[in-house]
């Protein structure tokens, strides 16, 4: 089976591309910079073959990166060719699925606005299995069982010493909205309660009484990186996923971001609403 082009490679491309774009420099001029053709600066962006570090190096130095940003991408150019946990499922998950696992294993902070279910990474097995079984196409109960076992798994970056800062922001909706049954969503909103106790876990609900806010056309999370140039916007669509990456999708939804934190309940008043809500099933 031939090799496919790791996330982390495909990562490393787009943000060189970027930061080239950032500094206004040609394909021509950069490669003069480091000694290099037009072609292989080209190849770098494009994301196809191996790459260098030392070039990757030049090319940060060239395009005047603060120190985080150089040593991120240079260890991106130094791991490209590996794989995470899930290279023995990429056959069988989207090419998107696959781009958002590397992105979320290496990400610093997570800040997600979910409308319509819990963020994946604070679900139960049983609410993620009933989202799976209410799907319109039905699913072979092995199949389903993969896919909830894909979500377990990625939960585990918040156990890691280092975990990623989880900001979540709920409409409240979200935890009105009873999947599978009353006793599954108790279990939810339990565990819902129970990250917010956590130093490194944000949890604030947006009610009902807020009225129309900023981000009423749907769910977004946007992974951080290091360095905000290595942010990425992140949807997850019925059909597909979809991921934004120029400087001024990242600055309107980190505006949107602040609008909702700022219009949400604090987390003392929001774990109070989600008590409530649990007592109420």
């Amino acid at each position: 089976m031939p090799a496919r082009a790791t996330t982390r490679r495909r990562q490393l491309g787009a943000t060189l591309r970027k930061l080239r774009a950032r500094k206004g420099m040609t394909l021509e001029e950069a490669g003069l910079c480091v000694g290099v053709s037009k072609a292989t600066v080209s190849r770098y962006e494009t994301r196809e073959g191996p790459v260098k570090w030392l070039v990757v190096e030049a090319l940060c130095r060239a395009y005047g990166t603060s120190d985080v940003e150089r040593n991120v991408l240079v260890n991106l150019a130094k791991e490209a060719r590996q794989q995470g946990w899930w290279n023995s499922l990429a056959d069988s998950i989207p090419e998107s699925m696959n781009l958002l696992l590397t992105l979320e294993d290496e990400a610093v902070r997570e800040d997600h606005f979910a409308c319509v279910y819990i963020p994946g990474l604070l679900q139960t097995r049983r609410y993620s299995t009933a989202l799976q079984e209410a799907n319109e196409v039905q699913l072979a109960p092995a199949e389903i069982e993969r896919l909830v076992d894909i979500r377990m798994k990625r939960q585990e970056i918040l156990a890691r010493p280092k975990p990623p800062r989880l900001w979540a922001i709920l409409d409240e909706s979200v935890i009105r909205r009873v999947v599978g049954s009353p006793e599954i969503m108790k279990e939810q909103l339990g565990r819902l309660l129970e990250a917010n106790e956590a130093p490194h876990i944000t949890l604030q609900i947006l009610p009902f009484s807020k009225g129309a806010h900023c981000a009423a056309l749907g769910s977004f999370v946007i992974l951080g990186g290091p360095e905000p140039a290595l942010d990425v916007v992140y949807f997850d669509y019925h059909t597909g996923s979809l991921f934004l990456e120029k400087d001024e999708e990242l600055d309107r939804y980190r505006l949107a971001f602040d609008y909702l934190r700022a219009q949400a309940l604090d987390m003392e008043a929001s774990s109070s609403v989600i008590h409530r809500v649990r007592k109420e099933l």
